[in-house]
């Protein structure tokens, strides 16, 4: 739950993309708690439909959402273009779908490399390209590409992920001066190790934990609603003249 009311995103539309659990959800979550008419998609339909029945429930509006799997950008488009023709253009777009699978340099084979891009690279672009025409519409927009900190303090175990997620920063500086011209906005939010559920059962163990307090500034966890929070700020009118950045938000991960 956020503290902040962000005005500007009342009855706004925004499209966010793996929606339905973990950090994406919290971000939906968050949109829906300003008033924004939010759309997502994601590939869990359980997941997806308890998310909505729980906004509903709390007093909010029920969001638009669909299953669609990313990998095909037919769908994505389509899903895109069938939400924004209910509930308008546009005004942000949140790229947060993801999978960090593990795997070794030895164990991937050109499939998997290709499989492991167009979950978490190929996507954003098409994404970008499907909303861009409506945000000109607008004549303003805001897009959020959610990168990664891992690849950055050399995380090991995911190398497909690696590449994936250290293009984000490229795609985000390789956009901003075409799509500003339009004033629409583009940034990086690069979450530290969050405390999802998948990553509570997969992968944090006593190890990590010691992890976590000697890297991290601050003695706190992270937690999907501390990456929706940065998302709300620049997907809204505060964050106005951020374009082209790389926003943090690690509790000082050394």
């Amino acid at each position: 739950m956020t503290e902040t009311t962000y005005l500007s995103l009342r009855d706004r539309a925004v499209f966010v993309t793996g929606g339905g659990s973990g950090i994406g959800a919290a971000i939906v979550q968050a949109f829906a708690e300003q008033g924004a008419r939010v759309a997502f998609v994601d590939v869990a339909e359980e997941a997806s439909r308890a998310l909505a029945d729980r906004l509903v429930d709390a007093g909010h509006a029920k969001p638009w959402w669909r299953v669609c799997d990313v990998r095909d950008i037919g769908a994505l488009q389509s899903a895109v273009a069938d939400a924004s023709a209910e509930l308008g253009d546009f005004a942000a777009l949140v790229n947060n779908v993801a999978s960090d699978d593990r795997h070794t340099l030895e164990s991937v084979t050109p499939a998997y490399y290709d499989d492991r891009m167009a979950i978490n690279e190929r996507p954003a672009f098409f994404a970008i390209q499907s909303v861009v025409p409506g945000m000109k519409r607008l004549g303003f927009g805001s897009v959020i590409n959610l990168g990664s900190t891992g690849w950055q303090g050399k995380g090991a175990g995911y190398p497909c992920y690696a590449i994936a997620k250290s293009s984000v920063n490229g795609l985000t500086r390789g956009l901003a001066k075409t799509l500003g011209q339009d004033r629409i906005r583009i940034n990086t939010v690069s979450p530290g190790w969050v405390m999802t559920e998948r990553q509570i059962t997969l992968w944090l163990d006593d190890e990590g934990e010691r992890e976590i307090a000697r890297n991290q500034c601050l003695p706190d966890k992270l937690k999907p609603h501390d990456i929706a929070r940065m998302v709300l700020f620049l997907a809204a009118d505060d964050g106005a003249m951020c374009t082209a950045q790389e926003f943090k938000v690690d509790a000082g991960w050394v």
